[in-house]
């Protein structure tokens, strides 16, 4: 269906009919025929009038993109092709423009496409509203509710994967702007029986399988899950646990997200998961039989655990659930009696109370979504309604369930044919046509048959249930045939017309619905109609501390215990559709039939034998003869004009009279007999299809007259227009040209005259400069001539009066007074006082040597001048760190990184540690200069060994760190060297003077690993300095030897190993040899 190829009219590009009124003739035959046409071209919507007619692609089609809702926004429903959006807007204008109440009624058998047809029509609701966040709130929360609906209200069926198990009508209600404001949704029936019993292919309701699938583990365990579908009796049996067209993991996700967006709280999801899994288990709850002491059967678990999980579920206690699971109370003339169930009664009550826990939750789901979206501001409001209910049922084995259905069927047709020939006869009666009485098949006598009071089925069902005494199926049955055997509609093998009929079983009877004749079997009516539930196991639930439990059986209370029989599903359902109709039969219809084309769920594929069914069942033939009955097609006056306005001269191109009058001109133009149409007051009727066709073609043909004018008028206006612009263009490029030889020809000129002139006035200025050159030279001249002759004159008068010295005494003065007025100079230009300023003003060459050696004494000056700025603490510090420099710099690689880090000294702070304090006033060295933690190598294997070196003003202390008490004490004056390596490690060693007397002097040599190593050895080179008056030797090289244990030791020294982190050494020894490594 291609929609985005221009704007597409209802009569063109389109395969087929687009609507079934204009089929002709109109035969049954036909109508599928041109269905099956549309069907296989991708056009699966179909209008007869306005209705549509849907049937199911089974395959993606890009009819429902957001391009395609703006091309259906606010258009006429036959300005486009087809589609239920154009339904959609129709109803959505004519609420919010003109104030009338639309109902969208969807109908069509499972597996037709209803449920996606209401979403299509939400979408669209919601993209052509207005916006807001209260709005997109409203529109978001209203959307979400399908897939919660969907999850516990869908299954897989035989005919469709995604079959909606109950009923549903949405009443949206918008504002007075057309703004979606809430909502309020109704379910109908829900199939719980599914719960317990599907059909083989078949599943259960989703969310069984999508919790088993796509809950994570930690939500399984608490919910006492197990992954395989197999362990659950309820699910085990369907023998369709995975579908190719569902993916139950996702759709897990998305119904949790669905759930938080309208509304629901985590502890309420959390408890609508526990029923879920209470339910599931219940159906691995058995019983065995269990002789009574009075004779009497009864049962008892068969696995207590099983019951006991339920229990932890829904926090119930066991004794009571077990108790209300195999005996029941019976009431007898005010008296009590508990009474064991059998092992099959008791089977069935847990049956009924797994249904009925699955059912009310889902009625209270629905009951908190309509309280999520419900209108809570006051003021007028305007509503359409969207129903989404089961199709017609007629299957193998018909029960119950599907007699209620198809009841509801019937009532739905019944109001379809009274609603589309009432619209019928309202717009002639407003147009002024004569209405003609349509023949159809009214199926009140059907409805009748079933609802009626008294002598309906489903009064004789109502009251075989309340009647005392032995009541089953079959007297049910035989009471059937008694009331309804003359009834030409029923059958059953009680009646005097039917007792030869061997196609119908004695336990079954036959209705002939509209659609056609369905069997029922009467096995389960009245256990279904009844739908009893043990007192029992109401209290048992009602006991229960669960979040749901009590408001899910508030009949459980044994504060409001009463013993009025509860209505039954039949009465509940007839009110319930009688309601539904009162609500339908106030708004104004539109209708969306829903066909399926195949059982096999397979695109491209249309089954003539289905199809014709359900066109049969569906009374499509009778609505397409509702809307010829007299005229096929009607169209506005102006929509005509417009579109039929070129098969009249005086029409065309343009009308500027009565619409009505125009159309006239245009039907006696085309010599149309007036039998064949007729005027109404703001429409034009035709009686014919054949007659809308043939001025169809004309129209193609005249279109076609006028598009080849149009193309001739065309193509000489344009070559005209060519020649025009050739000719405007040939004018103004000769314009253009000569006006560009001018101004080149005048450029050239120009250039030219200036050149000229350039050259005039250049051999002018030159004449000019020679002749003040030469004026210069004369002045010069005669100035040098007369200082000469002055000078001579002067010499001549006074070289008695000069003595023989004089010359050199001025040149002394001469130099004199340079030299004064450079070093003025200098003084007025000196640079800056920092020590670190290498500038200097530059001098003569003949001032160089001098002014060389200003600048040390200069330098000199201002380094002494900043030496007086510091106190004795920083002289010190400044001094460590230049003994350092000169110790290490460019010989121990560590030393660059140790230069911007001031040395601390103290790193432990030991001055402050009172043991020291005591310990060091009895070996006076209270004035530490540096205190750190090191390792202490040991002599005999190399280990280091945590210690805390100290350096105090006397000696070098090795403490231990814990109990402080000094392992070796090295006085100054015994330290004869220091040697280190030049890489980056942080070794140290002290050599100690030999003594004959004493622990140092058997212990040798000193090592150390120490952190600080730059510090420490400038801070000891200093202090043993200021003890002996010279400073110790320091040694720098890769092999070093050192005195341990009275045994000379070569230590070697290795950097660049990969196996060691960085900035740790290794230290191995060999005999007397240490190689310490290091990365």
């Amino acid at each position: 269906m291609a929609l985005h190829n221009g704007t597409m009219d209802l009569l063109e590009n389109t395969v087929g009919v687009s609507d079934a009124v204009m089929l002709e003739p109109l035969t049954e035959e036909l109508f599928i025929e041109n269905l099956q046409k549309r069907f296989r071209a991708g056009q699966i919507y179909t209008y007869i009038g306005n209705v549509v007619v849907s049937v199911n692609p089974y395959r993606k089609l890009p009819l429902y993109t957001s391009d395609v809702i703006f091309e259906y926004k606010s258009r006429n429903i036959y300005e486009l092709p087809p589609h239920v959006y154009a339904i959609a807007d129709d109803a959505y204008r004519s609420m919010r423009d003109k104030n009338l109440d639309q109902c969208i009624i969807i109908s069509g058998e499972s597996g037709s496409g209803k449920t996606e047809a209401s979403k299509v029509i939400m979408q669209y609701i919601a993209a052509v509203s207005g916006k807001g966040q209260d709005i997109d709130r409203v529109k978001e929360q209203l959307l979400q509710s399908n897939p919660v609906l969907e999850a516990f209200g869908n299954a897989k069926t035989n005919r469709n994967d995604n079959s909606s198990r109950f009923g549903k009508y949405m009443d949206i209600e918008f504002d007075y702007k057309g703004d979606p404001i809430g909502g309020v949704i109704t379910n109908y029936l829900l199939e719980k029986s599914r719960v317990a019993v599907h059909s083989e292919g078949e599943r259960s309701f989703h969310i069984f399988y999508q919790l088993l699938t796509g809950a994570d583990d930690n939500l399984m365990r608490f919910l006492k899950l197990h992954r395989n579908h197999e362990q659950y009796r309820y699910l085990e049996h369907s023998g369709s646990i995975e579908v190719e067209t569902i993916d139950d993991q996702d759709d897990f996700n998305v119904t949790l997200r669905a759930m938080e967006v309208i509304g629901f709280a985590d502890e309420e999801i959390q408890a609508v998961l526990e029923v879920v899994a209470a339910v599931l288990k219940l159906g691995n709850v058995e019983f065995v039989h269990h002789g009574n002491l009075d004779g009497t059967d009864g049962c008892q678990l068969k696995q207590a655990d099983k019951v006991q999980d339920i229990c932890d579920l829904l926090q119930c206690d066991f004794a009571v659930l077990k108790s209300a699971l195999t005996q029941k109370t019976v009431e007898t003339r005010g008296d009590r009696v508990t009474v064991g169930l059998s092992a099959a009664g008791a089977s069935y009550a847990k049956d009924a109370l797994a249904k009925a826990l699955y059912s009310r939750l889902f009625s209270w789901l629905v009951s908190m979504i309509n309280d999520s979206i419900r209108v809570r501001s006051a003021g007028k409001r305007k509503v359409m309604g969207v129903l989404d209910i089961y199709g017609f049922e007629i299957f193998q084995n018909n029960s119950f369930e599907q007699f209620v259905i198809n009841y509801c069927n019937e009532k739905l047709q019944q109001i379809f044919i009274e609603l589309t020939l009432k619209e019928e006869q309202e717009e002639y009666i407003k147009e002024g046509i004569e209405w003609i009485h349509v023949e159809y098949f009214n199926n009140s006598i059907i409805c009748e048959l079933i609802e009626k009071n008294n002598v309906g089925i489903l009064a004789m069902l109502d009251e075989e249930c309340l009647r005392p005494g032995k009541v089953d199926d079959l007297t049910f049955l035989n009471k059937l045939g008694e009331t309804c055997g003359e009834h030409p509609h029923f059958e059953s093998r009680g009646c005097k017309k039917s007792l030869s009929d061997k196609t119908l079983p004695h336990d079954c009877f036959r209705l002939q619905h509209y659609a056609g004749d369905v069997t029922y079997k009467v096995d389960g009516f009245i256990d279904k109609n009844n739908d009893l539930l043990f007192r029992d196991l109401s209290q048992a639930m009602f006991k229960c501390d669960h979040l749901l439990c009590k408001e899910l059986f508030p009949e459980g209370d044994p504060e409001k215990l009463s013993l009025k029989r509860p209505p039954t599903t039949g009465s509940q359902f007839k009110q319930s559709i009688s309601e539904l109709m009162k609500n339908l039969l106030s708004k104004n219809p539109n209708y969306i039939r829903c066909i399926k084309p195949n059982d096999l769920k397979r695109g491209l594929v249309l089954e003539e034998k289905l199809v014709r069914h359900q066109v049969r069942y569906l009374g499509l033939l009778e609505n397409v003869r509702v809307r010829r009955a007299g005229y096929a097609f009607r169209q506005l006056y102006e929509q005509f004009l417009y579109r039929y306005k070129m098969l009249a001269i005086e029409t065309w191109p343009s009308w500027h009279g009565p619409p009505q009058k125009g159309v006239k001109e245009i039907l006696t133009e085309q010599e149309i007999s007036d039998e064949e149409f007729a005027f109404g007051k703001r429409k034009l009727f035709v009686r014919n299809p054949k007659t809308l066709f043939d001025l169809e073609e004309r129209r193609r043909h005249r279109m076609n007259y006028l598009a080849t004018v149009i193309q001739t008028q065309y193509r000489g206006w344009h070559q005209l227009m060519l020649f025009l612009r050739m000719k405007q263009g040939q004018i103004l490029i000769a314009s253009q040209y000569r006006g560009y030889r001018e101004r080149t020809k005048y450029q050239r000129l120009r250039c030219a005259a200036m050149v000229v002139q350039a050259f005039i006035r250049g051999w002018k200025a030159r004449l000019l400069a020679r002749k003040l050159r030469h004026e210069k030279l004369c002045i010069w001249a005669v100035a040098i001539i007369r200082k000469y002759f002055i000078g001579w004159q002067v010499r001549k008068e006074f070289r008695k009066k000069f003595r023989a010295n004089a010359a050199p005494k001025i040149i002394r003065f001469l130099q004199v007074a340079l030299k004064r007025r450079y070093l003025v100079k200098l003084s007025r230009s000196l640079p800056s006082q920092s020590p670190i300023s290498t500038d200097w003003p530059k001098c003569s060459f003949l001032y160089r040597k001098p002014s060389e050696e200003i600048k040390k004494v200069y330098h000199r000056w201002r380094c002494q001048k900043y030496r007086t700025k510091f106190d004795e603490t920083s002289k010190s510090k400044m001094r460590e760190k230049v003994t350092a420099s000169n110790l290490f710099k460019d010989k121990k690689a560590s030393y660059p990184i140790s230069i911007p880090h001031p040395y601390k000294g103290d790193y432990v702070r030991l001055r402050q540690n009172q043991k020291w304090n005591k310990v060091s006033r009895q070996t006076d060295d209270q004035y530490v200069v540096f205190a750190d933690l090191v390792y202490k190598v040991n002599r005999s294997n190399g280990k280091l060994v945590p210690k805390l070196l100290a350096v105090s003003t006397n000696a070098v202390l090795v403490i231990d760190q814990r109990s402080m008490v000094i392992k070796y004490r090295i006085p100054v004056q015994t330290i004869q060297k220091i040697s280190l390596s030049p890489f980056k490690d942080t070794m140290v060693i002290l050599h100690i003077r030999k003594q004959e007397n004493g622990m140092l002097g058997k212990k040798g040599d000193f090592m150390f690993n120490v952190d600080h190593v730059i510090e420490m050895v400038a801070k000891t080179y200093l202090v043993a300095q200021n003890a002996l008056g010279k400073p110790p030797e320091v040694v720098i090289a890769p092999k070093l030897q050192a005195e341990l244990t009275g045994h000379i030791s070569e230590l070697n020294f290795k950097a660049g190993i990969e196996d060691i982190p960085n900035g740790s050494v290794k230290i191995s020894k060999k005999h007397h040899r240490f190689d310490i490594l290091e990365a």
